[in-house]
């Protein structure tokens, strides 16, 4: 399992899409998220049969998001042409986590120093 970071704070476990299939299935045929799903490479996203409205983060390569928005139900995203990833949550949990153009995201595996989750909405406690 893998731990969502900002600024040596965790918010969250994230579930890391990289193989063709995965970024296929994404949040389909979830009834939420625990945590975070982080896609790469990725530039544009949709929630055709997707069970909940989400917040989305286009990222850069570096994980510097270029992007935040609330995607509804059905609906497909336009490509942004300077993201390489995105990061999926329940919708309202990226404002709760204060995540905004700029700031800049790490992914840690479990074994990582330091990495203990943070209380709170979309944690992993």
């Amino acid at each position: 399992m893998a731990w969502l970071v900002h600024d040596g704070k965790v918010l969250a476990t994230v579930e890391v899409a990289e193989s063709f299939r995965e970024r296929t299935r994404g949040l389909l045929g979830r009834d939420g998220v625990e945590g975070a799903l982080l896609l790469r490479p990725a530039k544009s996203v949709h929630t055709f049969r997707m069970r909940f409205p989400i917040d989305v983060a286009f990222c850069d390569r570096d994980l510097r998001i270029v992007k935040v928005l609330t995607m509804p139900r059905n609906r497909i995203s336009l490509p942004v042409l300077r993201a390489h990833a995105v990061l999926e949550t329940e919708a309202g949990v990226m404002g709760h986590w204060g995540l905004r153009r700029g700031d800049v995201l790490e992914v840690r595996g479990e074994g990582d120093p330091g990495c203990a989750p943070a209380a709170g909405r979309g944690s992993a406690a």
